[in-house]
């Protein structure tokens, strides 16, 4: 079923049942009210016969009979007297007013109401000189009967058109409400691998199917930056992997169909070897990668940070060994100042890439500094290479992206991912700035470890 087409029944239903409880509470007021005011007349009229009959010495019963018979009564009125005995006083056109029926009430005080068949009564002992007598009056009250009638086929007809009327109204607004969620599915038909740059309508932007839209065009950005960082990356990938790998078969191939001396062996397996080199590197990362991002707990120790980052400057160091990383630190007195809880493989990947990056994108010193407050301890990595463009500096923490101005330089655009995802594991504030031509800045914030913190 349709959600157009659901809501529209909800609503009906809805609708329905608020008319039918409201046309309820109307009919019983109405029927109530009425009721109450025929009893009111009926009780009335009763007395003032009693009072006639009994009180007065002038009326008997041949009088009051002649005087019912010559004014208006009620309709189908039943009139019945008796003494405290229960022997008939007066009677007049008695039908339902039996002395088995009336003897019904022996044991009641004050004034009762009751009903038999069509009819409202009324019973009440009446006092005089001493002595009681029985009054019993009974009527068929038409006025109200023809009055309920009409009313209930008003309120039936009104709920009948005015379910007609939900019914249509609701369709036309659910089918205005659902409208910019067709339009969407319209639109999100129309998009594909090729036509990740298509966005949706937001409408006001204040909405809920505005903010679905909004939603969906920042996935479909993300997808878009994704699609095409997998583009750069197959197309990097490709060109790093095939260059070694055709100089490989090509060097083989030749080795193979000419007789060489040792020395021209020895440079084509040291090539031979850079190339594998490369290869690994890039293997590597794509596993560092994959296990990081991988839905597994990962086991968090107390860590010395100044540890981590200087095995990563070793591990660095083998493949710069010119190149100068400068550590300053200024030691505080404790040694817990230096223990945050974190994973010492990973922090060691992150930071080895970082500076595996200053190494690669600048020519000068690269500066790793320490600072210490008393919740934290801050790590700055600073180079002075050829930096990062600010408007890519958002994009270049997605896997696979590089900045324009390294596609001449080797890498996969892998490195600054991992760092990103490892930080975030660790709950660590990073900050980046970057200008052109001058330089990277990176700036690392930890919490310190308590003393029984990852144990």
């Amino acid at each position: 079923m349709k959600i157009k087409t659901k809501l529209s029944l909800q609503f009906t239903v809805i609708a329905a049942g608020i008319l039918l409880f409201f046309s309820l509470l109307v009919y019983y007021f109405s029927y109530t009210s009425q009721v109450g005011k025929f009893r009111e007349n009926l009780y009335e009229r009763a007395r003032n016969n009693a009072i006639l009959l009994i009180n007065v010495s002038e009326v008997d019963s041949s009088l009051l009979k002649k005087i019912h018979q010559s004014t208006v009564s009620l309709e189908k009125e039943e009139i019945a007297m008796t003494d405290s005995a229960f022997n008939p006083v007066y009677t007049n056109n008695v039908n339902y007013l039996s002395n088995k029926a009336m003897r019904a009430y022996a044991n009641k005080t004050g004034v009762s109401f009751f009903s038999i068949s069509e009819k409202d009564g009324v019973f009440f002992r009446h006092y005089f000189r001493n002595r009681s007598f029985n009054v019993f009056e009974l009527a068929f009250d038409r006025s109200r009967h023809e009055n309920l009638t009409e009313l209930r086929e008003i309120l039936l007809w009104s709920i009948l058109f005015s379910i007609w009327l939900s019914v249509a109204t609701a369709y036309f607004f659910s089918n205005r409400a659902i409208k910019p969620i067709s339009d969407i599915i319209k639109s999100v038909k129309g998009i594909n691998s090729e036509k990740l740059g298509s966005r949706l309508d937001e409408g006001n932007g204040k909405d809920e199917i505005a903010s679905l839209a909004i939603t969906f065009n920042d996935m479909l950005k993300n997808l878009e930056i994704a699609f095409r960082n997998q583009e750069d990356f197959v197309s990097n990938a490709s060109h790093e992997l095939r260059t070694p790998l055709s100089v490989m078969i090509a060097e083989g191939d030749y080795f193979l169909t000419h007789d060489i001396g040792k020395e021209e062996y020895a440079k084509y397996v040291e090539s031979l070897i850079g190339d594998l080199k490369k290869i690994n590197s890039m293997l590597t990362s794509l596993l560092e990668l994959a296990q990081v991002n991988k839905d597994v707990n990962i086991m968090f120790s107390r860590v010395r940070i100044d540890e981590a980052l200087f095995n990563s400057i070793r591990q660095v160091k083998i493949n710069f060994p010119e190149r100068k990383i400068i550590p300053r630190i200024r030691y505080p007195e404790s040694d817990e100042d230096l223990m945050v809880k974190g994973n010492s493989g990973l922090l060691e990947i992150a930071f080895r890439n970082i500076i595996d990056n200053s190494c690669k994108f600048s020519d000068g010193d690269i500066d790793v500094e320490f600072s210490f407050t008393a919740q934290n301890v801050t790590i700055i990595i600073s180079d002075k290479g050829i930096g990062i463009p600010a408007r890519e500096l958002e994009n270049i923490f997605q896997p696979f992206s590089r900045a324009s101005n390294a596609k001449y330089i080797g890498g996969f655009g892998i490195g600054l991912s991992l760092v990103t995802k490892i930080m975030e594991l660790h709950g660590v504030v990073q900050e980046v700035e970057s200008t052109e031509n001058q330089g990277t800045r990176f700036k690392f914030t930890f919490r310190k470890a308590e003393k029984d913190e990852g144990l």
